[in-house]
């Protein structure tokens, strides 16, 4: 209406009233914030309980801790601190992890030199598959075979999460002549999946890692 009640606090806040009102903040009782953020431009919302509703949250957050500290096998006032030393435990494993995986995909690379066919022309093609957990290791890995071979295609597989991942490497050189992308889309295809990419790399997943083999074999039908 062309009435409504102003609610200010000083010179701080000014603002239509919500619609609940009480006399004085003693009637309100505990009263527990639950969540705040910003909703649109230059807008914010918080939203909290209060009275018996509030009282009840605490009393969850409590039996959250105590049951935290029960699986850490810490007092409540130690919580905090087992957790991170837990947390910084786990950051430090995942490393060590990732870089011994690295190392035993580097290993693909040992006498590489028995897998590289040669085709009509004298075009070194290389299909291996290897033991990676990303897409990101593949693509690192691919790079390093490219180096070594100097000249040449790469496509390599990897099965990771029940699923088949592929990448396709060409020498600058041969870009001309094949495009990544179209060799990485055949292979895909064997395996259910699709990909593409540029001429000189490109990736592709598909869904069955059992026929990897039989897709990596798509690349010495090159012409």
């Amino acid at each position: 209406g062309d009435r409504v009640r102003v609610v200010s606090m000083g010179e701080f806040s000014r603002e239509l009233c919500g619609g609940t009102h009480t006399r004085r903040s003693g009637d309100i009782g505990l009263f527990q914030i639950v969540s705040e953020g910003g909703i649109a431009s230059g807008v914010r919302r918080m939203e909290a309980l209060t009275g018996e509703y509030a009282l009840a949250y605490v009393h969850e957050n409590m039996a959250a801790l105590q049951e935290t500290a029960g699986m850490v096998k810490a007092s409540r006032d130690q919580v905090v601190d087992r957790v991170r030393a837990l947390v910084a435990d786990k950051k430090a494993g995942d490393k060590e992890i990732i870089a011994l995986k690295a190392r035993i995909a580097s290993k693909s690379m040992d006498n590489i030199d028995d897998d590289i066919r040669e085709l009509d022309g004298g075009i070194k093609v290389l299909a291996k598959q290897v033991q990676i957990d990303s897409p990101s290791q593949l693509r690192d890995l691919a790079d390093k075979f490219k180096t070594r071979i100097g000249s040449g295609v790469v496509l390599l597989g990897a099965a990771s999460g029940g699923k088949a991942l592929l990448i396709a490497v060409v020498t600058k050189d041969l870009t001309d002549r094949f495009h990544a992308g179209k060799i990485v889309k055949a292979a895909a295809q064997v395996v259910g999946g699709g990909g593409g990419g540029r001429p000189d790399m490109a990736q592709a997943g598909g869904s069955d890692p059992s026929k990897l083999n039989k897709a990596l074999e798509t690349v010495y039908n090159l012409s």
